[in-house]
């Protein structure tokens, strides 16, 4: 009678241990952290955080990611891409946006994805004469 409700969309959230090895597929549809390794490709609807002693090497497609440790292999974020001074990242990146900390190690290939999106009227007219006045 004491139990609690169950909710309908719970966070789901995935914790990779130090000390723990994973070589394999990984697929959630929340949030996962990782302290240990895994050698294999993620698919997250979530957030993946590679915490300072953490060890990821594969494909990665999430929603945003948290890098403190090292990566290698292929990144793809949706959204954005927090490089921490903490990590040592050797990978080709896709991502939305892209935040990185002074000492952080990056090698590899970024390319950033833009939302395209149409100027009111008003705003064409502003960025034209600001055009105008570079011009002169």
């Amino acid at each position: 009678m004491n139990s609690k409700p169950q909710s309908d969309n719970p966070q789901i959230s995935n914790r990779i241990l130090a000390g723990t090895d994973i070589v394999g597929d990984i697929q959630s549809t929340g949030d996962f952290r990782v302290d240990g390794r895994i050698k294999g490709n993620l698919k997250l609807a979530g957030k993946l955080v590679v915490g300072d002693k953490g060890w990821v090497e594969g494909e990665v497609h999430c929603a945003e990611a948290t890098v403190g440790g090292s990566f290698k292999g292929k990144l793809h974020v949706k959204g954005l891409l927090l490089l921490q001074a903490t990590c040592k990242v050797h990978a080709d990146v896709v991502t939305g946006k892209l935040a990185v900390e002074p000492g952080a190690e990056f090698a590899g290939q970024c390319a950033m994805t833009t939302v395209v999106r149409t100027l009111s009227d008003s705003e064409a007219a502003v960025s034209a004469a600001n055009a105008d006045k570079k011009a002169v």
